[in-house]
């Protein structure tokens, strides 16, 4: 029988998670569920931050009522709503409507500039989860006299966040806090200027979506697919292992046209990575660089 929720937290609470084993048998089974999971389905997970990756494994272990990750990896692979279960406990979802204030004012003042000077703009958001950066991103640039001519591209590996995200209904409850973050963010007009209540929730403008592109992307295997004035990406990377840092990294540089804006989380860094002498710093703080050569 399944745990309930609150059982499977204070498991993990616990410390250590799952049932005492020796290192070496969880790293193999890690491993082969990783490389089971890249096989079916092709989510390559394999290369990210091996800690994190543990725990929401064990994670989903409890909350199927298992007892190993063993267990988890002959259920996901004969049971396609398990691996979806799974595939949401693995893909990171934390996201609200223009967080991190400061990183927007820094957008509308040091980034629009430079973004004006393009006839079109393509800009890619990779990572966007349920699209509550992606719409942020749009209202500060329709506000910015940008949006006509941008098309944004946003990506993520969960194709059940985007087809969220695509709905661009966002809880009312949560409007409070977003208006607030809007505000701090130098927004211009009454946040509520941008969605309509209804039963399903706070539902966004169809003018924000029209020069939106929600598609699947995995940062980990997927290749280049345009060249972009701007590429966003943040808190996403502290969840890879270095290898795969540097492989998107790369995948980024390669992406980015000459002047392009690069912005990461501030817990990311350009620093220590091959291209890190291409880039130019805009603000140190929101981490903002431009390519340069």
């Amino acid at each position: 029988m399944a745990l309930r929720i609150e059982e499977v937290e204070a498991l993990l609470a616990q410390g250590e998670p799952g049932p005492a084993k020796k290192n070496d048998l969880e790293t193999l089974e890690i491993d082969l569920v990783l490389e089971a999971i890249y096989q079916q389905y092709g989510y390559d997970f394999r290369d990210y931050a091996r800690g994190s990756i543990k725990r929401r494994l064990w994670r989903r272990v409890y909350a199927e009522g298992l007892e190993s990750i063993s267990g988890l990896q002959e259920r996901v692979l004969h049971d396609q709503d398990a691996m979806d279960r799974l595939l949401k406990d693995l893909s990171i979802n934390v996201t609200s409507m223009f967080r991190d204030p400061e990183f927007f004012v820094a957008m509308r003042r040091k980034v629009a500039p430079l973004l004006r000077t393009y006839p079109f703009i393509r800009i890619w958001n990779a990572g966007c989860s349920t699209g509550e950066e992606t719409y942020s991103l749009a209202i500060l640039l329709h506000e910015e006299g940008l949006l006509e001519r941008t098309k944004i591209y946003a990506t993520d590996i969960n194709e059940s966040v985007l087809n969220l995200a695509k709905q661009a209904v966002f809880p009312l409850d949560k409007m409070r806090d977003y208006t607030e973050n809007y505000i701090a963010g130098g927004g211009k007009t009454a946040f509520s200027e941008y969605y309509a209540a209804d039963q399903d929730g706070a539902r966004f403008s169809d003018s924000l979506a029209s020069n939106i592109i929600f598609a699947q992307h995995n940062l980990a295997s997927d290749r280049s697919f345009n060249e972009f004035q701007m590429i966003i990406c943040r808190n996403v990377m502290i969840y890879f292992d270095r290898l795969l840092q540097e492989r998107v990294h790369d995948l980024f540089y390669s992406s980015l046209g000459m002047s392009g804006v690069l912005a990461l989380g501030r817990k990311e860094s350009i620093k220590f990575t091959r291209n890190a002498s291409a880039y130019e710093e805009i603000d140190a703080n929101e981490k903002l660089y431009k390519r340069v050569r």
